[in-house]
């Protein structure tokens, strides 16, 4: 039966073709063999039906999608990030950092998106075998510290309050800390304690990093305390690329590779960074299209080393949008360290995934491995011709002195004062949390060290008995 159409000649055709809707073709081709360009420039290079997202810049898939691909091809990054390397399991209770800045909202509406996805796979299963995992929202409230203004602190932990609470279930526990809840005291004397520690550091980059250690310090206690098992960071791109070329300036190249990967289990509760493979820029974007209410994070100062080198990564961003993913991807080539992967578990997928990630990154599993000596202020791993005078901080010869020996070249450099005056107030001043590592890190360094003098005692009887 013929379709009708003037140019059937066959007649065995039918208007199914018709009834189909429209398709998306290929350019046509010129003589030259090329395809020509899209009639509009501005299509998804995806779906091509959509306009792409209107402004973007900055490298990232901003663009290029529409505005349902982009958030797609977001959060397909942050979800391949988590899946291959085995970040989130169904028992695990996970915190996560929030400051407002768009990084850690966004850090947030996908979690929830993951939690949201996982208990409805839950309800709709028969046997309801695998549990949903925990999460819980924390915000470290650094004005004190910072010296920010009671009416704008208070506004903005109410602003975190109010976006925490118009989370749909599950219901998420929001949990707020002082920086100077760290001292376990009042929290007048907290404050007080807290600002003469600060006064003690002259340089700006070392307050500002210290700052950092110790913000790090209370999201550890916070999870520790309520029982999380992951700390989740919103850390992306754009921040891990300033972070490297700080890093290396401040002398930290060695430990570099250990802030950088996707887990960090060298702490007490591992520390997962999922947007890591995300630019700022994409970030900014998706809360700006979802409209993800957001606060500017209050900056440090800026004559320091971090606000330099954070310019000097927006110049070079502004003349090529791929400067920072190309300064993530040529740091990744350092090899990561043994407590740069999550520790084994029961899962058989978290522990498949971790042994592939094991693989692809050459990472070393523990036996094979060392242990790494840490800095007692940055935690930071250090390297043999730092960690030389780690024996010295025990029993009687606990002083300022002996602990400023244990620390790395960068902290005695940007933060430990010179002067002994100033380092006595300094170390008297320190939160429990760090002296308490301290006292770990003496009783590791010592087994460490009886270890390897018995391992020289065995092999010099060995070599007797040969002989």
């Amino acid at each position: 039966m013929s379709c009708g159409k003037p140019s059937c000649q066959s007649g065995g055709c039918s208007n199914y073709d018709d009834e189909r809707p429209l398709s998306p073709t290929k350019p046509p081709i010129t003589t030259n063999g090329r395809r020509q360009p899209p009639l509009n420039p501005n299509t998804c290079v995806k779906c091509k039906l959509n306009d792409a997202v209107a402004g973007g810049s900055g490298g990232g898939d901003d663009g290029r999608f529409c505005a349902d691909c982009f958030r797609g091809s977001l959060f397909g990054k942050f979800r391949f990030s988590v899946t291959s390397t085995g970040m989130i399991s169904p028992s695990d209770k996970v915190l996560v950092a929030f400051s407002a800045g768009s990084c850690s909202r966004v850090a947030l509406k996908f979690v929830h998106e993951m939690q949201d996805k996982a208990q409805k796979n839950f309800e709709a299963s028969r046997d309801r075998s695998l549990p949903v995992f925990g999460v819980g929202v924390v915000y470290i409230d650094e004005s004190s510290a910072r010296c920010v203004p009671t009416a704008e602190a208070d506004a903005a932990i109410q602003h975190i309050k109010t976006v925490v609470s118009d989370l749909a279930t599950p219901e998420k526990t929001l949990h707020i800390a002082p920086l100077e809840s760290i001292y376990a005291l009042n929290p007048a004397d907290g404050r007080e304690r807290l600002r003469m520690l600060l006064e003690t550091i002259s340089d700006n980059t070392g307050k500002e990093d210290f700052l950092t250690h110790l913000r790090m310090l209370c999201l550890q206690k916070v999870a520790l305390e309520n029982g999380y098992t992951q700390l989740v960071l919103g850390s992306c791109t754009s921040t891990i690329a300033r972070h490297v070329l700080s890093a290396t300036v401040k002398g930290q190249g060695y430990s570099l590779p250990a802030d950088m990967q996707y887990v960090d289990a060298r702490w007490q509760v591992p520390v997962l960074l999922p947007l890591r493979d995300c630019l700022a820029q994409e970030l900014n974007t998706l809360c700006q299209l979802d409209g993800l209410k957001t606060l500017a994070t209050v900056n440090g100062p800026q004559s320091g080393i971090n606000a330099l080198v954070s310019s000097f990564v927006s110049l070079l961003q502004e003349e090529n949008p791929s400067r920072e993913c190309t300064i993530v991807r040529t740091a990744g080539k350092l090899t990561p360290f043994s407590f740069n992967r999550l520790p084994d578990v029961d899962d058989p997928k978290a522990r498949l995934a971790s042994q592939r990630r094991q693989k692809k990154f050459n990472i070393k599993s523990d036996e094979h491995t060392p242990p790494e000596s840490f800095c007692l202020l940055c935690n930071s791993p250090l390297h043999a011709s730092d960690s030389s005078s780690l024996g010295i901080f025990s029993g009687e010869q606990q002083s300022a002195e002996a602990f400023g020996a244990t620390c790395c070249s960068s902290c005695r450099y940007q933060i430990l004062p010179d002067d002994s005056l100033s380092m006595d107030q300094f170390y008297a001043f320190l939160p429990q949390p760090i002296m308490s590592r301290a006292a770990i890190s003496d009783t590791s360094s010592n087994h460490a060290l009886l270890r390897q003098v018995t391992s020289n005692c065995f092999l010099c009887i060995k070599y007797c008995i040969v002989k």
